[in-house]
């Protein structure tokens, strides 16, 4: 008898270890779970991953497994045949030499990513970075594309479509923009000083340029006082200015509340009734099990905007056709052509 799909919740969390113990079975199936997150301590091989992605959503029907899965610094998964993928900058000095190239490049990229984690059972990556690289920033660094929004934006879109090609949604971050400011928000709590017309006519424009291109966003937490005292992901104004002015209808993801740049949020259910009332449709609480848990026991979903509309949003992010076995996949003419397309990166 097939398991009834529950409606996904606003909260996506991460596991402990490699195998799904009774903590974290509890946790996947409390109504309020939308999401499970994995990062590199939840992975030794690809049949470790493969098995366990299928005992999430055996556990949760329809949950949606994400990762941060960029390439460069931030790839999660890297041994065991999957393929090691180059920072962003490449694509952009590469775009510097070869536009078409780089285009046809970062397309490529964008199918390898999703088409290998969609043969282990992940769902959804957190990319592409749309931070401008300005330099200073401590975080963001070669993560970014280029310095250019328009680059930025030819590149990004260029990944998305790599990766609908292999079922995958994609999600732009850190809204408005992270790479100006040098302090890492794992860490600290940047502050923006700029002007709000320079960072909407830079930073932000790739947001709007994409239009529906673009599946889902993650605000950054960066304040930027001459707009808003609060940070970007605990921002109406912000977020209501991604829906309205930039006309954005997907999922707006929190960051994760567990980093130093969500704290003056306050508590940890306290930065979760302040996202979701601001606009986010999904908040993210990440290595620490027991926030996790206050924030399930503590969470009133109501403060929500548009908590069905909010749901509809996430369910549209899992992706709906088969995906290849790794097997299948080193089979692909498609997934080959475009291996051979990355090594010129």
């Amino acid at each position: 008898m097939m398991q009834k799909t529950m409606p996904l919740g606003p909260v996506m969390l991460d596991v402990v270890g490699t195998t799904l113990d009774a903590d974290d079975l509890r946790r996947i199936r409390d109504p309020l779970t939308g999401g499970v997150i994995l990062f590199a301590r939840n992975y030794t091989d690809r049949a470790q991953l493969t098995a366990l992605c299928a005992a999430i959503h055996a556990a949760r029907p329809g949950v949606l497994i994400a990762v941060d899965h960029e390439g460069g610094r931030v790839q999660r998964f890297k041994t065991d045949g999957f393929t090691r993928l180059p920072a962003m900058r490449k694509l952009g000095e590469l775009w510097d030499k070869d536009v078409l190239e780089s285009c046809k490049a970062a397309t490529a990229l964008g199918y390898v990513l999703a088409a290998e984690l969609r043969a282990c059972g992940v769902d959804l990556s957190f990319t592409p970075v749309l931070d401008l690289d300005y330099g200073p920033s401590e975080v963001i660094g070669d993560r970014a594309f280029h310095r250019d929004p328009r680059v930025v934006t030819m590149l990004a879109k260029n990944i998305n479509h790599g990766l609908m090609l292999a079922g995958m949604a994609n999600c732009g971050k850190h809204f408005p923009g992270h790479g100006f400011v040098a302090a890492d928000s794992h860490i600290a709590i940047p502050v923006d000083e700029r002007d709000p017309k320079d960072i909407l006519k830079e930073d932000a424009a790739p947001y709007g340029w994409l239009g529906m291109s673009l599946s889902a966003v993650m605000p950054a937490h960066v304040i930027y006082p001459k707009f808003d005292k609060h940070p970007a992901g605990f921002s109406k104004k912000w977020l209501t200015l991604l829906r309205k002015d930039l006309g954005f209808e997907g999922v707006i993801f929190s960051d994760d509340l567990s980093m130093e740049g969500a704290s003056v949020a306050g508590s940890v259910v306290q930065g979760a009734h302040a996202a979701l009332s601001a606009g986010c449709d999904m908040v993210l609480v990440c290595n620490s099990p027991e926030k996790a848990d206050e924030l399930l026991q503590g969470l009133d979903a109501s403060v929500s905007i548009d908590a069905q509309r909010s749901a509809d949003r996430i369910a549209a992010l899992v992706p709906i056709g088969t995906a290849k076995n790794w097997q299948s996949l080193q089979a692909d003419p498609v997934y080959q052509a475009a291996l051979t397309l990355l090594q010129t990166l």
